[in-house]
This record gives structure tokens, C-alpha cells and sequence, in this order.
């Protein structure tokens, strides 16, 4: 949508028992609120719907079928008709007819998907009353570009039927779980500071004595302080639109005052690390780009060698799993075709504590295994009700460890490194650090496989492409002896501590074993022990 003229658009999901949910949502929005409304329903092909007549009784908002081409405008509403799928496309929509007898079974993250990537942070999706767990993957794309998602929470009668509501909230990335009857109040807050993150990210990025751009530094001192992560070399206006939502939620009119919050609470800063650490993945995400993986760079990572040989993949941000687990399928599905395989082992690392104990328990709703196939469901996954578990066979190939890709040292000799979709959250200083880092992480001909929406950049001496489209790449042997890049040295901040307990024994040993834990816990890099075979010991 062009930036001068933008305002939010709302996808609104809804199933069974949505009727009345949608309702009670439209009785409650002023007709001058600013936003366009479009309505996915699931309507059986062969019944025509009365949606637009029914809720043009209950709002003074323009109600429309929505039509090919259609220009979305603010303070109107879109209904999908049966038989069609529903896109939109620089402000406009676009009708998909859909043959009889092949419905779209996940309308929702259709619309939702395509709302995300044409309106960024002025995307919002709502989930009302409806079964099953349509619009899960939407939402997970709506928060990666930065938008904003309400999900019905019961109020003793409604939601009628709570499975796509639940999946939405279960998902961790629902912003508001509220009754249908508080949304709009809710949306009318959101629209009121949509603009303010824009202007924060342009006086956060002043230089001089801004009082913005000294409140920004010392978020960054409080963040390095009390949770040992630099956070100063991502992307301004993502962490401002994280601060955002916090600065919301504690009633904050500015930075200076939300700094002067989180110094007074002292459980502010931990909640404020978690939403910049807003987890963003899904199995096989970006089917083409596995298969491309699965067909041109899984093969060769095994091509010469036996069983006394080792295949080392790392996998940086990993967040809580899915990814890994999706390559180590794709590993163990080789393994399983050829005899004498190597041992094999991917790292997968992350900053975030909680993420990575998702990830070890390796236990996923339903809703989230839409990217996996049922032929995969039946091999590498035991259902527990609803909810699937990793098979022993895929975790045994996994190791999980906290370390920063910006902070602690790299691994070496990796065959493999997936980095996906975390490029993007760093400004240009830091992917100018990461890249390099991911070069002297790899051996030379080992591959690098990037998110769709990352790129090398200026680093073509350091990697060649294998398949632009799927963006994997392989490290170019540069004759010199790697070394590793001048920036990581492993050094952590201080952690936050309380004075009053600071108290050093006073025993000569019991003082040297104080200060020598103190000098590793912040010198010493994130680490593990291995053998002379690269096993962990």
C-alpha cells in the first residue's frame, strides 16, 4: 500500500457460531473509525450467503461482496462469496474462484498471509467463534510484519465454538485475548498510536541530545544490563514497535517515561525481552525452498562419507524448533535410504531460554503441523491427543544451546548452516558482522540456506549461490585460513545485580573460586564439551 495513504485493514476469521460473534463486533464500531473491514468465512460452495444483508442491520459501516479488483477503502466492509479464495494486492483485493469440489479448507491464512505482506504493521487479524484452527499460520505471518492480532476469549456464552480462537491464542502471538464486545474499543486504541511507531523510530534515530534518541540508548543500557543481550544492532523501528506494545500496555505516553517504568519495576525488563523475542516459525515454512534443500544440498551432504565420518549442521535462531526439527527429518529421511551413514548432529541455538525449552520438549499442537505431511506425521511424530511429539529417532540428532550469533563465538566446521528469517531483524551493522560470522562458521563448500527475504548482500567473495530463488548459497574457499571475525569475542555484560546480596566470601578459596565464576560468567563464550571426533562429551 502506498505510505502516504495507508490506514489498517482487519482480516477478520470466522467459522462456526461466527454469525453472532461478528454481530456483536460491528454493533460496537463507530462508523468513522478509519479502518477497512474484510470478512473470511467458511461457507459451503453450493449455499449463497446473506452475510452482507445481516450485518448491514447491525452497522452503519458500508457493506460489501467483495469483487475482483475491488479498492479497499477505510470505514467500509468485505465479505468473500462462496466459491472463492480471497488475496490482497497493493490496497486491492483479489477473487480466486475455486472449482466445485476443491474448497479451500484454510481461507483465513489465505487472506491473513497475503494482508501481512501487503500492509505490514497495519495489518490486523481477528479470530472469532469458529472450529478447527484456520487462521493459526496467518497470524504467525501478521506478527512477523509487525501487525497486530485479537483472538474471542470467552465470556461465558461465546465463543460458540472455541477451536480457531484457542489454536490462536494457544500460538503464543495473540496481543489481546478479549471478549468479541471489547475488540473495538481495543482497535480504536491501536489506531490512535499507529503513527506514533514512525515517528519514534525517525526521533530514536536522531542524532544529539534528542530526548528520544537518549531514551532509546539507555533502553539498550537497562536490556544489556539486566539481560546480558545487546539489542542496539536490530532493527530500530522493529525493536521501537516492541517497545510500542509494551509502552501500550503499562500506560506509557513516551520513552523517557516507559525508561523510568522499567526502572522501577524490576519484572518489566524480562517482559520486554520476551516481545522482542516474538518466535516466528513453522515446520517446512516455505515448502519450495525445502524441497530445493531436500533435493540439491541433503545428498551432498552426505556424499563421501561413512559411518566414521561426521555431518555438523547449526541452525542460529532457532526459537522453539520447528525448523530444526524439519531439517533433521529431512536428514534422517537420507539416513534411512542409504547404508554406513555418518554420524549426524545439528546445533540449534537461541538467546531465548523459554523458546528453547519448547523446543527440547519437542511437543506441538495440532494447529501447527500444517506444514507437515501425513506420510511425515506417521513416521516422525507420536499423537498425543492434540498435540504431537518428535520422534526419539529426529531429537536424538539435535542439540539445543543458548548463544547469540552477535555475542558469542561461532561454531566451526559446520557442512550446513540454516539462518532463516533472523537476518532480517538486524540492521545493517549487525548483518554486516552476522555474514562474515556464518563464513568462517562453515567449512569451505558448505551451505548456507537464508529466508526468502535475505539476501548477502555485499558478500559474494564470501558466498556463491546454488539456488537464488530458494536463497541457498555455498562458502567460497577464500585461500586465506579462517579466522574469526575481529567483533566476537565473547564478552557478556554484566548481569544485574542487587547490592545488598553482593557479598564475596571471606575464606582466601572461597573468594578465589567467587571471583574466578564471576570472571567466567561474563568473558567466558557459550560453549560445549567435545571429544576429538566433535562428539559432545
Amino acid at each position: 500500500m502506498a505510505s502516504d495513504s495507508r490506514f489498517p485493514i482487519v482480516g477478520i476469521g470466522a467459522s462456526a457460531g461466527g454469525l453472532r460473534a461478528l454481530e456483536q463486533f460491528f454493533q460496537a464500531v463507530s462508523a468513522d473509525l478509519g479502518m477497512a473491514f474484510v470478512i473470511i468465512t467458511h461457507l459451503a460452495p453450493d449455499r449463497e450467503s446473506f452475510l452482507t444483508d445481516i450485518l448491514a442491520r447491525h452497522t452503519s459501516l458500508t457493506v460489501h461482496v467483495a469483487s475482483e479488483g475491488q479498492k479497499v477503502e477505510p470505514n467500509s466492509i468485505y465479505v468473500l462469496p462462496p466459491n472463492a479464495s480471497l488475496t490482497i494486492e497493493g490496497g486491492t483485493l483479489r477473487l480466486h474462484q475455486i472449482e466445485p469440489g476443491h474448497a479451500e479448507r484454510s481461507p483465513v491464512d489465505v487472506f491473513f498471509s497475503s494482508l501481512a505482506q501487503d500492509c505490514g504493521e497495519y495489518a490486523v487479524g481477528v479470530v472469532l467463534s469458529g472450529s478447527g484452527s484456520d487462521g493459526v499460520l496467518g497470524i504467525k505471518a501478521i506478527k512477523e510484519q509487525g501487525g497486530l492480532v485479537l483472538a474471542q476469549s470467552s465470556d461465558g456464552t461465546q465463543p460458540s465454538f472455541t477451536g480457531m480462537p484457542d489454536s490462536a491464542i494457544a500460538s503464543g502471538l495473540v496481543d489481546y485475548a478479549i471478549p468479541v464486545e471489547d475488540m473495538a474499543a481495543k482497535l480504536s486504541e491501536n489506531r490512535q498510536s499507529i503513527g506514533l511507531v514512525d515517528a519514534l523510530a525517525e526521533r530514536g534515530a536522531a542524532q544529539g541530545d534528542h530526548p528520544d534518541a537518549k531514551s532509546l540508548e539507555m533502553l539498550y543500557a537497562i536490556l544489556r544490563s539486566q539481560m546480558g543481550h545487546d539489542f542496539s544492532g536490530y532493527k530500530k523501528r522493529t525493536f521501537i514497535r516492541r517497545v510500542h506494545r509494551r509502552m501500550q500496555i503499562n500506560h506509557c505516553d513516551s520513552l523517557l517515561a516507559y525508561v523510568e517504568f522499567l526502572q522501577r519495576d524490576h519484572e518489566e525488563p524480562a517482559r520486554l525481552f520476551r516481545d522482542l523475542l516474538i518466535n516466528v516459525t513453522s515446520f517446512f515454512r516455505d515448502a519450495e525452498a525445502f524441497d530445493a534443500l531436500e533435493k540439491v544440498v541433503v545428498p551432498r551432504l552426505f556424499e563421501g562419507r561413512g559411518a566414521a565420518d561426521a555431518v555438523r549442521v547449526w541452525v542460529p535462531g532457532c526459537s522453539t524448533g520447528e525448523e530444526v526439527y524439519s531439517i533433521a527429518i529431512l536428514l534422517r529421511e537420507h539416513m534411512e535410504k542409504t547404508t554406513g551413514s555418518p554420524r549426524v548432529t545439528v546445533f540449534a541455538t537461541d538467546i531465548d531460554e523459554r523458546a528453547l525449552s519448547v523446543a527440547r520438549a519437542a511437543r506441538y499442537p495440532s494447529a501447527l503441523m500444517k506444514g507437515v505431511s501425513p506420510e511425515r506425521r506417521e513416521r516422525f511424530f507420536t499423537n498425543h491427543s492434540s498435540s504431537f511429539v518428535v520422534a526419539k529417532a529426529v531429537r536424538d540428532l539435535c542439540v539445543f544451546s543458548v548463544h547469540s550469533i552477535l555475542r558469542d563465538p561461532p561454531f566451526s566446521r559446520m557442512d550446513m548452516i540454516s539462518c532463516r528469517n533472523l537476518l532480517i531483524y538486524f540492521g545493517a551493522d549487525a548483518q554486516r558482522q552476522a555474514l562474515p560470522t556464518l563464513h568462517y562458521a562453515l567449512r569451505p563448500g558448505g551451505f548456507l540456506f537464508l529466508g526468502k527475504a535475505e539476501t548477502i548482500g555485499r558478500f559474494s567473495e564470501l558466498f556463491a549461490p546454488v539456488d537464488k530463488t530458494s536463497c541457498i548459497f555455498q562458502a567460497r574457499d577464500i585461500g586465506a585460513p579462517a579466522r574469526m571475525p575481529a567483533f566476537v569475542n565473547g564478552l557478556r555484560p554484566a548481569p544485574f545485580v542487587s547490592h545488598r546480596s553482593d557479598h564475596i566470601a571471606a575464606d582466601g578459596v572461597a573468594a578465589r573460586q567467587s571471583a574466578e565464576a564471576r570472571i567466567a560468567d561474563r568473558f567466558g563464550p557459550a560453549h560445549v564439551i567435545v571429544n576429538e571426533d566433535g562428539d559432545i562429551v
